[in-house]
């Protein structure tokens, strides 16, 4: 999908973020009434930073009973971004039968994969010889975001997971918090990097063995991950300040 080669031995940069919430409420009163504020923002810096792949970690949008303008306009944005992003839908957002992913608006977004709608789990970039997966949330109800690892077959391998870590996840009580993940999951991934959405705090998780990252959502982390996979085969995970308006940059968390 990418002409940029990593056999060129270049780095390949990935923006990962979550929680974007894309909504004509919330998120459109933070940006002056655009509900896609928080979305342009983050391609905007993708770009600054000159992003191979923008990994959208869940909850993109915040529920799927929206505008179809707003809809529309989430469209044109993408299809705008200038380089290759792939969705994973979260708990705000499954992939249920009435989902905005099956808008017109998204039925023909080249640069644009979504994983459980037009890649079933996982999606390849093999000039850049890398695979992006993950398990997308198809209802409302409990899942296990890690519950199936992908096995390698490129050079690069990043999996994507929305949900919440627990070192040991306790799954025999349903009063326990949901979409639960825990250090054995995370470890047994054996990927690169493991993006994850659905708490806003930027933080790493997990045993250590794998570069796994909240993101945390734009609105409260104020930034993006930038994750460099090095051509000499290290990750570097920073993070990359957005440009967000003066009125949420004075607001103290």
């Amino acid at each position: 999908m990418n002409e940029k080669s990593a056999s060129a031995g270049r780095d390949i940069v990935i923006v990962h973020t979550s929680d974007v919430h894309v909504d004509h409420e919330y998120t459109a009163r933070m940006f002056d009434g655009d509900g896609t504020g928080s979305l342009k923002i983050v391609l905007d810096a993708a770009r600054k930073v000159k992003a191979d792949v923008v990994l959208l970690c869940g909850d993109t949008f915040d529920n799927h009973r929206l505008p179809a303008s707003l809809i529309e306009e989430t469209g044109r944005t993408l299809a705008s971004a200038g380089m290759e992003v792939v969705i994973l839908p979260g708990n705000h957002d499954p992939v249920v039968d009435d989902a905005v992913f099956h808008h017109a608006a998204f039925s023909d977004l080249r640069n644009v994969a979504i994983l459980g709608v037009t890649h079933e789990d996982a999606v390849g970039f093999p000039d850049l010889d890398l695979e992006v997966w993950g398990r997308a949330h198809r209802h409302y109800g409990d899942m296990d975001p890690l519950e199936f690892i992908r096995p390698r077959s490129t050079r690069w391998q990043v999996a994507m997971a929305h949900g919440h870590y627990e070192p040991t996840p306790d799954r025999s009580t349903r009063l326990r918090p949901s979409w639960l993940l825990g250090d054995f999951e995370i470890g047994a991934t054996g990927a690169d990097y493991l993006a994850l959405g659905h708490w806003n705090r930027p933080v790493q998780v997990g045993p250590g063995s794998i570069a796994a990252y909240y993101s945390g959502s734009p609105d409260y982390a104020r930034t993006v991950n930038v994750v460099r996979l090095a051509a000499s085969g290290k990750v570097a995970v920073t993070r990359e300040p957005l440009e967000l308006p003066a009125a949420l940059m004075a607001e103290s968390h």
